[in-house]
């Protein structure tokens, strides 16, 4: 069995995963969205102070199976450090205890695997990530060939809803409040613009749709002068706004590429409404949309591994001292992930 632990930001996470039959057999995972609510976002050095409460409380279920253990999986990159490192701490202490070694795990690919826990791999594969920190559109070869097609040169969509719900004084976090309130408004009453849609390259780019719903808030007096009314309508017209871009710049990519299957993974990937958007794109473009399950799509341990059998068999196996956090920096367009 492999013991994976997830902790780049705000979530504590731990699972177990028997390699032979890929069966998720713990799994469990503590929120800190009611802490960091409270500051509309996420404050590291706080996440991290929670997170040395919640990984031991998380591990607690998955003692019985340490000495069945070949292996530890921790997300090392990319993250906020401050959090990647307690998880790591965990990992190296288990795996130097059991004498067994350490599978590193970078978080994005932990998301696409995410369509696989308890399930058989799919490749070649596009997908599409859309999370608090990345968007991203990856051309997905094999286990180790994965290449960045296009990404955002500024805001992620997560973090763009995020930021919005904050202008609008709505919470923390932002995606599934403005999701729900965008069922009960107009999403045609605000004119906002569809970013780079004049644009030939293949990019993402929310700052300006962001700083456009700040300008409609400033019109419209302050969030606090707002209606329940003006708020579910602006929320439709962002959500709407995001998706025409998203699907903009997504058709160039179908068209290039002769890829079938087709995901949609990340945090982000649990609104409904964009991927009811994705799946009319590929039903046009004759691809086959794969999602994973809803308690899979934000951050958690069971995708961790997932992706940690593949890396077993592969034999990307290190020991404890070999593995350190990386801060890595935004990767950019034609990079192999």
């Amino acid at each position: 069995m492999i013991l994976s632990i997830e902790s780049s930001c705000d979530d504590s996470s731990i699972a177990i995963t028997e390699i032979a039959t890929k069966k998720l057999l713990y799994h469990k995972k503590i929120s800190q969205e009611a802490e960091h609510s409270v500051y509309g976002g996420v404050v590291p050095e706080l996440a991290s102070r929670l997170h040395v409460i919640g990984l031991p409380e998380v591990l607690k279920g998955a003692l019985v199976y340490l000495n069945k253990l070949k292996a530890v999986a921790v997300t090392n990159q990319p993250g906020l450090a401050v959090t990647l490192n307690e998880g790591l701490m965990m990992a190296k202490t288990i795996a130097t205890l059991q004498n067994i070694p350490l599978i590193p795990v970078h978080h994005l690919k932990g998301h696409i695997y995410s369509l696989f826990v308890e399930k058989e791999v799919i490749m070649p594969m596009l997908v599409l990530l859309i999370s608090g920190g990345h968007t991203q559109v990856i051309r997905v070869e094999s286990f180790e060939h994965m290449e960045i097609l296009a990404s955002s040169i500024d805001d992620s969509v997560g973090e763009s809803f995020d930021k919005v719900a904050k202008m609008m004084g709505l919470g923390y976090p932002g995606g599934p409040l403005i999701e729900a309130l965008a069922k009960a408004g107009d999403e045609d009453k605000f004119n906002l613009p569809v970013p780079m849609r004049n644009s030939p390259l293949i990019a993402f780019s929310l700052s300006g749709l962001k700083n456009a719903v700040r300008l409609e808030i400033k019109k419209l007096r302050g969030h606090t002068q707002m209606s329940k009314q003006d708020k579910s309508d602006l929320c439709a017209s962002f959500q709407k706004a995001v998706k025409l871009h998203l699907l903009q710049k997504s058709k160039k990519i179908f068209a290039k590429e002769s890829i079938k299957d087709f995901a949609l993974v990340g945090g982000a990937s649990a609104n409904l409404y964009l991927r009811d958007a994705y799946e009319k794109l590929c039903n046009e473009f004759n691809k086959k949309m794969h999602t994973a399950p809803l308690e899979y799509c934000s951050d958690n341990a069971a995708m961790i591994g997932r992706y940690a059998i593949d890396a077993y068999y592969y034999g990307a196996l290190y020991t404890p001292n070999e593995v350190k956090v990386k801060v890595t920096k935004k990767q950019q367009n034609n990079t192999l992930l």
